[in-house]
């Protein structure tokens, strides 16, 4: 294996060193299913975050934003079934708590703590479940893969299914490890963040070297999913690096370890989608020949927001009208006459005109695709982007109308 060469580990996960994991249950569910995860490093580890850019945060939000990027964290505590966001000075008080009842029980400062929470806005945290659950959290931490899945359960609510990936790489003649973990089924629309997740790697980085690295890492990934159009208040990503290593990390190091962690966030970001409430069909858009690679993305993006588009998706209703239209009043320029659309690399309109296609099979193929496939040339620029989202069901309707309720 070459200095620079890749590889999927198999699975069990394989994680990274210096990390140990665990889920437990205060009681904060009504389910009473897991509802405290907690990660904590060994050591002192770099750690950066990614938060929100919605003008309403939580109140964990403010705090993670305060404590990174740093070199001496030791944790992150998270809790789900309440957000603890829109709760004032009262909410503040209690993410501090959270941190400063996790420092205790691992023996490290409080601000060396990070916190995140999620589920229903503008709630008070049950302080006493949340006590009960960070308690025993702390004694149950492990290092094994079960430790590990244990912590990515406890921050699921909504979700379907826990949302895990991990990968290794070689550089400078040693095997490192990423491995991550994430949560969201709805109110997925990141920008700059996306629901909640943990990145851990053995990788040694700078606290610059990490924030930076994180925030192309989020760009690429997190940032490109769409369910419902619904930038969260909680939305937080958090790198942790145990690395201790004494060597100077090389630019080509640097980039190996954005593009394996990218991958491996990719995965968790389709992952996202694929489980959106009441989604049944999961689609891709990939725009070409923009004027720049931001323009693409914007196109895009208006493309696999439009309920029109995901309507269209999710009843295998080969539509392209819906398509196009949405990438011309997305704001970007366009050419009409160099335009194009593919649906499942069946071309439907070329340089601006329809193209005759059989609509049934057309629709048939989409049904049966595990994702839908777009792509969308809209000039002869060189700016390309992807896109994923998912369509729009009468169960997701149902279910986020009686969310509270």
């Amino acid at each position: 294996m070459s200095p620079t060469e890749k590889s999927e580990p198999e699975s069990p996960h394989e994680l990274p060193r210096g990390f140990r994991f665990a889920g437990a249950t205060g009681g904060i569910k009504a389910s009473g299913k897991s509802d405290t995860s907690l990660i904590v490093s060994d050591d002192p580890c770099v750690a950066a975050a990614v938060t929100t850019t919605n003008q309403v945060f939580a109140a964990p939000v403010l705090l993670c934003r305060q404590r990174t990027p740093r070199t001496t964290c030791r944790a992150v505590i998270t809790n789900s079934g309440n957000a603890n966001a829109c709760t004032g000075q009262e909410g503040l008080e209690d993410a501090a708590a959270m941190c400063e009842q996790t420092a205790a029980r691992i023996g490290c400062a409080a601000e060396d703590v990070l916190v995140m929470s999620t589920g229903v806005i503008g709630q008070r945290l049950p302080m006493e479940k949340v006590r009960r659950g960070i308690d025993r959290a702390s004694e149950s931490l492990g290092n094994s893969e079960r430790d590990f899945l244990s912590a990515a359960d406890a921050i699921c609510t909504t979700d379907n299914f826990r949302k895990t990936a991990s990968a290794t790489f070689r550089a400078n003649g040693q095997t490192y490890r990423i491995a991550a973990m994430c949560k969201g089924a709805g109110m997925i629309a990141p920008n700059m963040a996306t629901m909640l997740g943990v990145i851990v790697t053995d990788f040694p980085l700078s606290s610059e070297l990490a924030q930076s690295s994180l925030r192309r890492i989020v760009e690429r990934t997190f940032n490109r999913v769409s369910v419902d159009g619904h930038t969260s208040t909680n939305d937080t990503v958090v790198l942790l690096s145990s690395g201790q290593g004494d060597w100077v990390t090389s630019e080509s190091d640097a980039s190996l370890f954005v593009e394996t962690a990218a991958d491996v966030c990719l995965k968790l970001a389709k992952l996202l989608v694929a489980d959106g409430e009441g989604a049944a069909r999961f689609f891709e858009v990939a725009v070409r020949g923009a004027a720049s690679d931001a323009d693409a993305l914007s196109i895009a993006r208006c493309v696999a927001a439009s309920p029109l588009v995901k309507t269209a998706i999710q009843g295998g209703d080969p539509n392209w009208g819906r398509i196009v239209s949405a990438a011309g009043y997305a704001g970007p320029p366009i050419d009409v006459e160099r335009m194009s659309l593919l649906i499942e690399e069946h071309c439907v309109f070329r340089d601006g005109q329809p193209l005759a296609f059989d609509a049934a099979d057309m629709s048939g193929r989409m049904k049966r695709a595990s994702e839908v496939k777009l792509e969308l040339t809209v000039g002869d620029g060189p700016g390309d982007s992807k896109y994923w989202s998912s369509d729009l069901t009468e169960d997701y309707v149902r279910f986020n109308s009686l969310y509270t309720t």
